[in-house]
C-alpha cells in the first residue's frame, strides 16, 4: 500500500516537472522568437537610415552640382542644402525606431519635393540665360558687323572729305617779283639796282576752281632779304604749333574764277643780295620765288 502512493507521487513529480519543461521549452521558443523578430526590425530600421542617409546625400550632390552653376538662385539653393545637411547630421546622431523613422522619411520626402521644383526652376532659368545669351551675342555680332560697315564709311567719307579738301585747294600760278623805280609821274620802271628800288612788286595768280568755297581770301606776303630779315610789317601769327612772321596780307575776293594779284612794298635803302618771297595761305607755304638786286 505503502509502495502504491510513492508511485502515485512519483509520477505526480515527473508531470509536474514535464509541464515545468514544457512551459520553460515554450518560454525559451518565444523568448528566441522575440529577439529574431526585435533583431529583424533593428536590421529593417538600420537599414532603412542607411538608404535615408544615401538619399540626403544624393540630395546633398545636387544641390551642390547646382550651386557651382552661379545663377541667380545661387543663394536660395545654398538655404536648402544646408537644411539637407543639418538633417543628415541629426539622423547620423539619432538612435531611431519605426516610429521616428518614418518622421525623418516624411522630411527627407518634403526636402526631396522642394529640390525638385528648385532644380526645375533653375534649370528654366539657365535656359533662360542661354536664350539671352545667344540673343546678345546676335545683337553683339551685328552691332560689330555695323560698326564695321560704319568704319568703312567713315573710311570712306574721311577719303572723300579729303579729296574735295584737296580739289577745293587754291593754286597760285605765275608767281613773280621784282624791285621797281617810282617816277615823279608815277610810272614804275623795273630795275636791278638796289639804290634805285623804290618798292618790291609781288604778283601771281590764282587759278580758277569750281569747287572751291567763295569770298575773301587772304594771303600771307613774307618777303626776307639777304641779310635773313623780313621786310615790311614784320608781324607775328600762329597757326596751331607754327608761328610765322609775315610782311603784309594780301585780301583778295575770289568767285571761283581767275585772279590776277600784284601787291607792293614800300621801302628805301634796299640792300643788295638775294631776296626771298613766300606766299602763305595760313601756315601752309603755296609759293615761293625768288630775285636779286645789285
Amino acid at each position: 500500500m505503502e509502495n502504491q502512493n510513492n508511485n502515485s507521487k512519483l509520477k505526480a513529480i515527473i508531470l509536474v516537472l514535464s509541464l515545468l519543461l514544457l512551459a520553460s521549452l515554450g518560454y525559451m521558443f518565444k523568448m528566441s522568437s522575440d529577439a529574431k523578430k526585435v533583431e529583424t526590425e533593428l536590421s529593417s530600421v538600420t537599414t532603412e537610415k542607411e538608404t535615408a542617409l544615401a538619399e540626403l546625400a544624393q540630395l546633398k550632390t545636387t544641390y551642390d552640382a547646382a550651386i557651382a552653376e552661379n545663377t541667380s538662385m545661387s543663394e536660395e539653393l545654398i538655404a536648402e542644402r544646408d537644411k539637407v545637411v543639418k538633417l543628415m547630421e541629426e539622423l547620423k546622431k539619432a538612435k531611431v525606431d519605426a516610429g521616428t523613422l518614418a518622421s525623418y522619411k516624411k522630411q527627407i520626402a518634403n526636402l526631396q519635393s522642394k529640390m525638385n521644383d528648385l532644380i526645375q526652376e533653375n534649370e528654366n532659368l539657365k535656359k533662360m540665360n542661354q536664350d539671352l545669351t545667344t540673343e546678345i551675342d546676335s545683337t553683339k555680332t551685328i552691332l560689330v558687323e555695323a560698326q564695321q560697315y560704319n568704319q568703312v564709311l567713315s573710311g570712306q567719307n574721311e577719303e572723300l572729305s579729303k579729296t574735295v579738301e584737296k580739289a577745293s585747294k587754291l593754286s597760285i600760278l605765275n608767281l613773280k617779283t621784282g624791285a621797281y623805280k617810282v617816277k615823279s609821274s608815277g610810272k614804275e620802271v623795273a630795275t636791278e639796282r638796289a639804290r634805285r628800288a623804290d618798292i618790291l612788286k609781288v604778283s601771281f595768280t590764282i587759278a580758277e576752281n569750281k569747287v572751291a568755297k567763295s569770298g575773301d581770301k587772304s594771303y600771307y606776303i613774307q618777303v626776307i632779304d639777304s641779310k635773313n630779315n623780313v621786310l615790311g610789317e614784320k608781324k607775328l601769327i600762329e597757326f596751331g604749333d607754327q608761328s610765322l612772321t609775315y610782311s603784309f596780307i594780301s585780301t583778295v575776293q575770289y568767285e571761283n574764277n581767275t585772279v590776277n594779284v600784284s601787291e607792293n612794298l614800300p621801302g628805301e635803302n634796299f640792300e643788295k643780295g638775294t631776296y626771298y618771297v613766300n606766299i602763305f595761305d595760313k601756315g601752309e607755304l603755296v609759293g615761293k620765288t625768288s630775285f636779286t638786286l645789285k
